[in-house]
């Protein structure tokens, strides 16, 4: 048998027998995504409504800068959190540079303007779907704003379902400001990078086996959700 062969064997026993090391690090990235997906979703979902519904000046130019900030760079995210988070920056005092505190920050920046953009564009296509009836019923205008957000849930948790898989799969930025330190800031991407160039393939395999299946949960589940969402909506 191969080598790659074997280190597929020793990933599948890994995986059976639950290997200590696999399940800490596959631990921490959901905590890690999980948490910077909650606080993103938090920040993106109702700022992305208001985009929506508002009417100001200069709207069309924020909305182009959102759209384009959905394929932020994560390696510019990831400086741009350590320069905020280093000594020298504004929160240096807060020391969190390379704890999973810095990680969970770096993932919600860069998933919040994915977030934001889709749930702009749910919100606007129901705005435009029900039209002015709710403010000539009397509805306040936050009370439309909440109105759309609920009746557009099934897609805004796509949206966040987006935004997770993204996260999760996340190793540019995490790598930045979390430093991939063994048993505190070490995740599955950042560890399938380092055992690959060790040459610990059966670890990386192990950890990439977990990902792929992870990703593939979230898809179908997003799948699941768009299907529910189109019976719901139509079209």
């Amino acid at each position: 048998m191969g080598e790659f062969g074997e280190a597929f064997l020793a990933a599948g026993r890994m995986l059976l027998q639950l290997d200590a090391d696999l399940l800490e690090i596959v631990a921490l990235s959901l905590r890690v995504s999980l948490t910077a997906v909650t606080v993103a979703a938090a920040i993106a979902l109702p700022f992305g409504a208001l985009v929506a519904l508002a009417r100001f000046r200069g709207r069309a130019l924020l909305v182009a800068v959102l759209n384009a900030m959905m394929g932020l760079p994560p390696v510019v995210v990831g400086l741009a959190v350590y320069l905020l988070l280093s000594r020298a920056g504004p929160l240096g005092d807060a020391g969190l540079l390379f704890t999973p505190g810095a990680m969970i920050i770096a993932q919600a920046v860069l998933v919040t303007p994915l977030i934001a953009a889709l749930a702009r564009q749910t919100v606007a296509d129901l705005a435009e779907e029900y039209g002015d009836t709710p403010l000539a019923l009397g509805a306040t205008r936050a009370d439309l704003l909440f109105t759309l957000l609920w009746e557009g849930r099934f897609r805004l948790i796509t949206a966040v379902l987006a935004g997770f898989g993204r996260a999760i799969a996340e190793v540019g930025a995490v790598i930045i400001v979390g430093g991939n330190i063994n048993h505190y800031t070490r995740v599955m991407t950042t560890a399938i990078t380092l055992e690959t160039s060790k040459g610990n393939l059966a670890l990386a395999l192990g950890l990439g086996i977990v990902l792929l299946a992870l990703t593939l949960l979230i898809n179908g589940f997003a799948v699941g959700v768009g299907q529910i969402a189109h019976r719901r909506y139509g079209g």
